[in-house]
């Protein structure tokens, strides 16, 4: 099968957001996508973009995404965080992800980052062995803490 890595543009917003709602049903919160195709549009291609996707393109459809973000470590510099790495239901296990997470991590190294971030759900088997099959090592001793809308404001309100 072919299929083109490349970088995102703003029109493939709209097949970028199928993916990530795709992604969230997958994780079984189908419910948890707040982000539209116009935040997409506006965070990624203004004028000091939120963030860099590359895309998978089968057949001049999108069927795989990678969006990242840069970071700062305190204890390592300029690190960046792969928010996700997303393939579609059907194409998964024909090479996309590994393109993918292989276009990251030149990326990376073309910034000269010293480190790639990424969370992966604990059940998804798959996605562990290929990032441990690639190197990467999979913390298991580390909670991710999140602060969602909510609790922002009530952590505000009570200061």
């Amino acid at each position: 099968m072919n299929f083109t890595i490349r970088n995102a543009k703003i029109n493939d917003m709209p097949q970028v957001h199928r993916l990530i709602e795709e992604l969230a049903v997958f994780e079984k919160e189908p419910e948890a996508v707040e982000v539209t195709v116009k935040d997409l549009e506006q965070d990624g291609f203004g004028a000091h973009p939120a963030f860099h996707c590359f895309v998978a393109e089968v057949d001049s459809k999108i069927e795989g995404i990678a969006l990242i973000y840069n970071r700062y470590s305190t204890w390592k510099g300029k690190i960046i965080h792969l928010e996700d790495l997303i393939v579609s239901k059907a194409m998964r296990g024909k090479g996309l992800g590994t393109a993918l997470l292989d276009e990251v991590i030149k990326y990376g190294h073309q910034l000269g980052v010293k480190r790639i971030n990424w969370e992966v759900i604990d059940w998804n088997e798959p996605a562990i062995a290929l990032y441990e099959k690639k190197g990467a090592r999979v913390l298991r001793d580390w909670d991710v803490v999140h602060l969602d809308e909510t609790g922002i404001k009530n952590y505000v309100a009570n200061l």
